[in-house]
């Protein structure tokens, strides 16, 4: 040890050092709230700068860093810390002073762990003691330009944001709203409430967003991705008025966003009036100077009312801004009016809460989920039950119309994402990739893409690869179309060798049946020899062709295989045994029984072939033995009139016989 320098007392957290032209300078910062610059040469103390909090991280920008602040002609070292307070602070090294403290964030709560600078970049990156990296731009003032999240909690619920509808507003069990970038990841963090975030809504621009929370409030927000990374998600208003957790929220579906609906564990509906935001969504770029100066807009409700008995879980309104519903734990769904606040009708069917409740975009039905597992479709006109789905093993939590109202999507407490087609109540795809309950899903106006998040801190973006499917189906028929046609010519040009190969390569075990059963009936029934016929002459022809033969004794092993597959099936009928039995033997005659063993189906094959084949001689056996009453019938009839004696009759003499 060359020395042991003492003035900090409580840990050091950290130490950096200048470069050695410069004087080697070495800084110390640590929990004593101070930091300590010594002389590297002489091991002592040179100043202790206080700065007044627990310092987790702190070191040195680059000589003559550029930060954007009007120090930057007088102050070539500048020092960084980061601790308790949760933002970054710049020092003058050679003076002490301070000359530029961060502005954290409305209600944000965090500190930083630790501060990491890279000098290629000239990004400060703070490490948040609830697991985020905020990317802070050295040489403009610390803007913040990229931020990280490290965690999730439980995925609440969620919608898409934005005009591409690229970015997700995210409710996940902690009072920040997050916004993630789906393409790179990264993501904004919204303060504003001051407990858990319950419920998101986000009207049809994309750019106006609900949330619900644990502290009794809602807040509307205006998004705007390409604003500023401290403008980009902007609280513009509150709705203060409930006694409880609002657990609901939903926006008016009209172009002017004019209301919005509330529902809240104190079992109440609130209708909020939202004109005096008009010229906020109009003109969304100068909300944030707007805001700034006289801070969010208090809402004010238009009526209140007890909808439930229970806890509302769920709320919805209607494309033509004319009703809205909410679902409850007291098992009903109800219909209300937007203008009045007035009962319309009851949905009563369920046997449990109602979770969900979702308007058709074309048709007047509504559907709605139910912890008895089910989800049931209901008629505005009647408010009867038109139609109830049944494939989820546990709670169904969320429901979402697709394809023009013609199929619900939902989740479940089972983990398990379900597509349903309306018109026969069938599910026809199951999802199985979370691990726990999904509460939420959230789809894009396109369709595009789905996301879902659940109690697994996990979300999922899925993909609609319908067209996709289809055009796949499309190349493949049109390129078995092209095969069939190719097999064709070859058959009409007796190229028995690439009909067969691609018979096998098509899979068309009927197709090849056919081509054999072809080859073995010409040359049966041909009387005259061609030339092929004489060079087949003394050779031992099987399948009625020597090219024939030739290609079976070439096939490649999964080829072979193949057609040993077909020779098992064909040879269970008898019609097709024949064939079947002239393709086996002419396989036994060319191929060792090791490379026939060696096939990875071959003992199945064997053992599924034998037993058939046995019958089929059994039956050939009995079949020869009853041909031999033919035999004895003719030679009892010769013995008894023998023929040439009643030939003689016929005629006078034997001129007539011949």
């Amino acid at each position: 040890c060359e020395a042991v320098l003492e003035s900090h007392v409580s840990v050091v957290r950290s130490i950096d050092f200048t470069d050695i032209d410069d004087g080697a300078h070495m800084v110390t910062a640590g929990r004593d709230s101070v930091i300590n610059i010594w002389s590297w040469k002489r091991r002592s103390l040179l100043r202790t700068i206080p700065v007044y909090e627990t310092i987790e991280a702190a070191g040195l920008l680059a000589t003559n860093t550029r930060t954007g602040l009007d120090v930057d002609d007088s102050c070539s070292r500048i020092i960084y810390t980061g601790g308790e307070k949760g933002a970054i602070r710049l020092w003058d090294m050679d003076t002490g002073k301070e000359i530029f403290e961060q502005k954290k964030e409305l209600n944000a709560k965090h500190a930083f762990v630790d501060v990491k600078y890279l000098p290629q970049s000239q990004h400060l990156v703070g490490i948040t003691n609830d697991q985020n990296l905020l990317f802070y731009k050295a040489t403009k003032r610390l803007e913040r330009v990229r931020q990280i999240v490290g965690y999730n909690e439980e995925i609440i619920d969620m919608a898409y944001v934005g005009q591409g509808q690229v970015h997700l507003a995210v409710a996940t069990n902690t009072e920040q709203l997050r916004v993630y970038n789906t393409e790179d990841l990264n993501c904004e963090l919204a303060y504003g409430h001051s407990d858990i975030i319950l419920c998101v809504n986000v009207h049809s621009k994309g750019s106006i967003v609900a949330t619900g929370s644990k502290d009794n409030t809602a807040l509307i927000w205006l998004v705007n991705m390409n604003a500023p990374p401290n403008q980009r998600v902007l609280c513009v208003a509150t709705a203060v008025g409930h006694t409880k957790a609002v657990g609901a929220v939903c926006l008016a579906q009209g172009a002017d966003c004019s209301f919005m609906t509330t529902g809240s564990e104190d079992r109440t509906v609130k209708m909020w009036d939202l004109s005096p935001l008009s010229n906020l969504f109009d003109s969304p770029e100068g909300a944030a100077a707007i805001v700034s100066k006289s801070g969010p807009v208090k809402l004010r409700s238009t009526y209140t009312f007890q909808a439930h008995e229970k806890d509302i879980n769920s709320i919805c309104v209607a494309p033509n801004d004319g009703i809205f519903a909410t679902g409850s734990q007291d098992k009903t769904a109800k219909i209300w009016d937007v203008a009045s606040g007035k009962a319309l009708g009851t949905l009563q069917g369920h046997r449990r809460g109602v979770w969900n409740v979702a308007f058709s975009p074309v048709d007047r039905v509504i559907a709605t989920t139910s912890g008895d597992r089910t989800v049931k479709l209901w008629s505005l006109s009647d408010f009867g039950c038109l139609k109830t789905f049944e494939g989820h093993t546990n709670s169904v939590l969320c429901v979402e119309f697709l394809t023009k109202g013609t199929q619900l999507i939902t989740t479940g407490s089972d983990g398990l994402v379900k597509l349903w087609n309306i018109k026969d109540a069938e599910c026809v795809l199951t999802l199985d990739k979370h691990e726990s309950k999904i509460w939420t899903l959230a789809k894009q106006h396109t369709e595009a893409h789905i996301a879902t998040g659940g109690a697994d801190s996990v979300i999922y973006i899925w993909k609609d690869t319908t067209q996709e499917h289809i055009d796949r189906l499309h190349m493949e028929e049109a390129k078995l179309l092209e095969q069939q046609q190719a097999l064709d010519n070859f058959l009409s040009v007796k190229d028995y060798r690439n009909a067969i190969n691609l018979a096998l390569s098509l899979n068309q075990p009927h197709r090849l049946l056919t081509i054999f059963q072809d080859v073995m009936t010409a040359s049966e029934h041909r009387h005259l020899l061609s030339a092929d016929d004489e060079a087949q002459r003394g050779q031992d022809v099987i399948m009625g062709s020597l090219a024939v033969d030739q290609v079976i004794g070439s096939l490649a092993p999964d080829q072979l295989e193949r057609l040993l597959g077909y020779v098992r099936n064909w040879n269970t009928n008898g019609k097709f045994a024949r064939i079947a039995q002239a393709t086996l033997y002419c396989i036994l005659t060319q191929y060792t029984s090791e490379v026939i063993l060696s096939l990875p189906s071959a003992k199945d094959l064997i053992s599924a072939v034998q037993p058939y084949s046995e019958r089929h001689f059994t039956r050939l056996d009995n079949l020869l033995t009853d041909s031999f009453i033919v035999d004895y019938t003719l030679h009892a009839m010769d013995s008894v009139n023998p023929a040439g004696m009643e030939a003689l009759t016929i005629g006078d003499d034997e001129s007539d016989y011949e």
